[in-house]
This record gives C-alpha cells, sequence and structure tokens, in this order.
C-alpha cells in the first residue's frame, strides 16, 4: 500500500467542517495542529496588537487512492476557492507506523476498486 498525507490550514472556526467532510469522504481520522500564519495580505492591527484569525493545520494520511476525492471535499467544505480561506497540499509517505487499526478498511476499499 501507498500512502500521501493532506496538509489543510484552516480558520479553526470551520476546522470541525473540513474534518467531517474529510471523513465523509473516507479518511478514517485527522490530527489538528493549532498554528498561526500570514498571506499575501497582513493581519489587521489594533493599538499594536495583531488581530489574526486562529489556524489550525489538519493532517490526514491517506491511502492513495482516497486521496484525490478527500482534498476535493476538503476544498469545498473550506471554501478555498474564496481568498484567505485556507490552503491544502498533499505530500508522499515513505513509510508509516500506527495504522494497523485501519489497514483492513484500507485493504478492502483497495479491493472495492480495483477489483
Amino acid at each position: 500500500m501507498k500512502f500521501k498525507v493532506i496538509f489543510a490550514s484552516v480558520k479553526t472556526d470551520i476546522t470541525d467542517t473540513v474534518v467531517d467532510a474529510a471523513k465523509t469522504a473516507g479518511a478514517t481520522g485527522a490530527t489538528i495542529i493549532p498554528a498561526r500564519g500570514t498571506g499575501m495580505k497582513e493581519a489587521k492591527t489594533f493599538f499594536g496588537l495583531s488581530l489574526e484569525a486562529p489556524t489550525d493545520i489538519v493532517m490526514l494520511v491517506l491511502e492513495e487512492h482516497i486521496v484525490r476525492q478527500v482534498l476535493a471535499a476538503i476544498y469545498a467544505a473550506g471554501k478555498f476557492d474564496q481568498p484567505g480561506t485556507g490552503i491544502a497540499f498533499v505530500l508522499p509517505v515513505e513509510s508509516v507506523v500506527g495504522l494497523e487499526s485501519q489497514l483492513e478498511r484500507f485493504k478492502q476499499e483497495v479491493r472495492e476498486q480495483y477489483f
């Protein structure tokens, strides 16, 4: 099996919506990491204090056959077509441990899709 990881930077108020959409599309779980970020437009300030909206990084390790559909679900749920809503990207995973409880589900999904 080959795995990939999706990293999605989203505003905290839509994190649950994005994770739910990813799960509906086939993801088995997600890790949420609190983060900060900057974009093309700098954050607004008030008396020298930054008014950045809180951000989360949603990390999903997936079997490669479902990556496109999960990424599409994240894109739609996160409204990534609108400026300043977030970004998501996919990276290959060289090796992974700790997914033993999910391997049987991955194998079954691969069988159903390809055989």
